[in-house]
C-alpha cells in the first residue's frame, strides 16, 4: 500500500504564521504591501522591502504576496466575482484548486488575501504527487458541482507536470461513474486558456483572476460549508 502523505504544512509553520503575535506582524506587512502597489510600486522591489522591515523569511514572504494587492486589483477581481452557478458551465484551474483543497484538508495554513481569494504556500514543481486528501478534494467540487446545478465542468491541467494525466484519469473515472458532466483537459498554458475562456473561472491565481471575464470564488464557498477557522490566516 503506497505511504501517502499530507499536502503543505511545514515543521516551522506553527511558529512562522500560528501565533496571534506573527499574525499582526503579517498583516501590517500586507497594509504596506497594500499602500505600495496601490501607488504603482512594482511587486518584487516591495516584497524586499517590506520583508526586510518585518524581517520576514521567504516563506512568510511568499504568503504576505499571496495576500497582497493594489486596489485596483481588489477592485477589478471582486467586479467580476459571481454567486450563481445554476446551469452555467465553468473552467477550474486544476492544479491550483486541488493542491489548495489538499492544504485544507490536511490543516496547512493557507491565507486569505485582500481580495478574498485564499492561497496556499504549496507547488507542484514540475511533479505532481497524490496526498491523502486527493480523493476527497474532487469529492468536495463533485457535490459543489450537484448541489449548485452546474450545467458543466471543464478541468485544466498543465501537461508538462508529471502525473497529470494520471490525475486526468483518476478524475474522469469518478466522471464516468457518476455521470458528472465534465470535461479534462490537459494543456501546455493552462493560465491563458483559462484567462481567454468565457467560462466562469474557478481559480485563486492573481493573473488569471486579474484577466479572466468572469469567477467564482470556490474556497470561500468550501471554507463556509467545512466550518475551518484555526488554519485560515487573515489578511486585516
Amino acid at each position: 500500500m503506497t505511504n501517502l502523505k499530507n499536502r503543505g504544512k511545514e515543521a516551522s509553520d506553527d511558529v512562522l504564521f500560528g501565533t496571534l503575535k506573527m499574525q499582526e506582524k503579517l498583516k501590517e506587512a500586507v497594509a504596506d504591501m497594500h499602500y505600495f502597489l496601490s501607488r504603482g510600486y512594482g511587486e518584487k522591489a516591495t516584497l524586499v522591502l517590506v520583508g526586510n522591515r518585518y524581517r520576514l523569511n521567504s516563506r512568510q514572504q511568499q504568503a504576505v504576496r499571496g495576500m497582497s494587492a493594489s486596489k485596483s486589483q481588489i477592485e477589478n477581481r471582486k467586479s467580476k466575482e459571481i454567486e450563481n452557478l445554476a446551469e452555467k458551465e465553468i473552467i477550474i484551474d486544476g492544479f491550483n484548486v486541488l493542491i489548495l483543497l489538499e492544504s485544507i484538508l490536511s490543516n496547512a495554513y493557507v491565507f486569505k488575501g485582500l481580495d478574498g481569494f485564499v492561497r496556499d504556500l504549496s507547488s507542484v514543481y514540475g511533479t505532481y504527487k497524490k496526498v491523502q486528501q486527493t480523493s476527497q478534494a474532487i469529492e468536495i467540487i463533485a457535490d459543489f458541482f450537484i448541489k449548485e446545478k452546474i450545467k458543466k465542468i471543464q478541468w485544466v491541467f498543465d501537461k508538462p507536470v508529471s502525473n497529470s494525466g494520471k490525475l486526468k484519469q483518476m478524475i474522469e473515472e469518478m466522471a464516468t461513474l457518476n455521470n458528472y458532466n465534465w470535461k479534462v483537459d490537459l494543456v501546455n498554458n493552462p493560465d491563458k486558456i483559462i484567462a481567454e475562456s468565457n467560462l466562469i473561472a474557478i481559480t485563486s491565481d492573481a493573473w488569471i483572476l486579474d484577466n479572466s471575464q468572469v469567477n467564482f470564488n470556490l474556497i470561500k464557498y468550501v471554507l463556509a460549508q467545512l466550518d475551518i477557522h484555526e488554519t485560515i490566516i487573515e489578511s486585516q
